[in-house]
């Protein structure tokens, strides 16, 4: 134990006072804030105000296609039309069939976004359809009225525990919980899981390895390596965390309030367009009452993260060394071998963007409990509440799983690590590095 502790004390330092991971650790956080700010402050920038002239307007178009002054915007004006429109300033004329057919003819000087047609087509149908109703009796004022009721409900999901006591969630708040924590566990296995891998490639191009293997066993040299980066993770991830909970308190200090409140104006605008329904769920968040976020376990959301990130960790980083210790100098050989580690970890991540809509599909559950899937799916479902989502069978049993598949591939990584660190000239596959598992002492 006294050689796995220098040999992780080793790791842990050498990578620590490193100029890379002081300057990765501090500029990371900043230039992800600068990116998230940036993208959204261009965009609203950048975003075009499209103004439509309307023709041939039967009478009821007029009082019920509503402008959007931050997209589209209607003019209704008989002396626009497919000669004269652009020379007006509009960008587009809006033809409406005078025979009754549902065709509705667009012509502009350079074709719209996607955004911009649905939205006419939804102030369209929402035309025709209160004149339908008109027709059938109901007063245009009545509709109006009807119209502000019906964009006034608010829905509050109130889940009933097993104690009897009930709890208010809030979904935006689970799925940007579980998205984040997934895709930091999913970024964390790629980045020091080939970090791993490097260090041991490193150490046996230069012939390092024979030098402290004459010393110690390979299993403690790979297990001390995996330990010792495992511990440079959540040093730096643990920081990425400070300064960013840092950054983004004082971000509102250095942004104008008028670039702040077209921000949040953008955001609802956006939320009747394709793809609005995740910008409804990021408002919630944003503006989850204090009960709501007082009624999330954190301390359970917060332990199972430091589980799943450290034993998902283990598990695939095994398995990087392993690579790294059969690799020579040709990097298409390590690509090779990295392909089937690093799909099951890409599966994980496409899984969970469908588990956070469905988190009880069979397909969620059984990627939960997997151990190759299991740290980026099961952190998705637990934001959802346990046991209500998850039952505390399936959370132990995933737990359990992923313990156990982790000794299995530390086993399997020693028998490989033990051969391949001090072979050199030769190019190894699986099936070979299966057969050094299995083969006695």
């Amino acid at each position: 134990m006294n050689k796995i502790g220098l040999i992780i004390e080793r790791e842990y330092l050498t990578r620590v006072r490193n100029k890379t991971f002081i300057l990765s650790t501090f500029m990371l956080p900043i230039v992800m804030i600068l990116f998230i700010v940036g993208t959204t402050f261009f965009a609203i920038k950048s975003r075009e105000r499209l103004k439509v002239a309307v023709v041939n307007d039967p009478g009821f178009f007029k009082g019920n296609m509503k402008s959007d002054s931050s997209s589209v915007s209607f003019y209704f004006n008989e002396a626009v039309d497919s000669l004269n429109y652009a020379s007006k300033g509009f960008q587009g004329i809006l033809y409406l069939p005078s025979d009754g057919s549902n065709r509705y003819d667009l012509r502009s000087t350079k074709q719209f976004g996607l955004d911009a047609q649905s939205y006419i087509e939804r102030q369209l149908n929402r035309a025709i359809e209160n004149n339908l109703l008109e027709q059938r009796g109901i007063d245009k004022s009545t509709l109006d009225s009807i119209s502000k009721a019906s964009d006034r409900a608010e829905l509050n999901n109130i889940v009933k525990e097993k104690n009897g006591e009930a709890r208010q969630t809030n979904a935006g708040l689970a799925y940007g919980v579980g998205f984040g924590s997934g895709i930091l566990i999913y970024i964390t296995m790629f980045v020091f899981g080939a970090m791993v891998m490097r260090g041991v490639a490193e150490e046996k191009m230069n012939r390092i390895a024979e030098v402290i293997v004459s010393s110690c066993k390979p299993f403690e040299l790979m297990f001390g390596k995996i330990i010792g980066i495992a511990g440079v993770g959540l040093t730096q991830f643990l920081l990425w965390i400070i300064l960013i909970i840092v950054l983004v308190s004082s971000l509102q200090f250095f942004l104008p309030a008028e670039t702040v409140q077209q921000m949040q104006e953008a955001q609802k605008a956006q939320q009747d367009l394709p793809g609005g329904a995740n910008n409804t769920m990021a408002l919630k968040m944003l503006e989850a009452k204090t009960t709501i976020l007082e009624g999330v376990n954190w301390f359970l959301i917060l332990g199972c993260f430091l589980f799943y990130f450290l034993f998902g960790y283990l598990f695939y980083a095994s398995l990087f060394a392993a690579v790294g210790s059969v690799i020579n100098e040709d990097p298409q050989e390590a690509q090779a071998l990295m392909l089937p580690i690093t799909m099951p970890i890409i599966f994980g991540f496409i899984i969970l963007t469908s588990s956070l809509q469905n988190p009880n599909s069979p397909v969620a559950v059984w990627a939960s409990i997997i151990p190759f899937t299991s740290p980026i799916v099961m952190m998705g479902r637990i934001a959802f509440g346990v046991p209500e989502t998850v039952p505390y069978w399936q959370l132990i049993l995933s737990m359990l799983c992923l313990v156990a598949g982790f000794l299995a591939t530390t086993w399997f990584a020693g028998k490989v690590y033990r051969t391949g660190i001090l072979m050199y000239g030769k190019k190894a596959s699986w099936k070979e590095m299966a057969k050094w598992a299995f083969r006695k002492n």
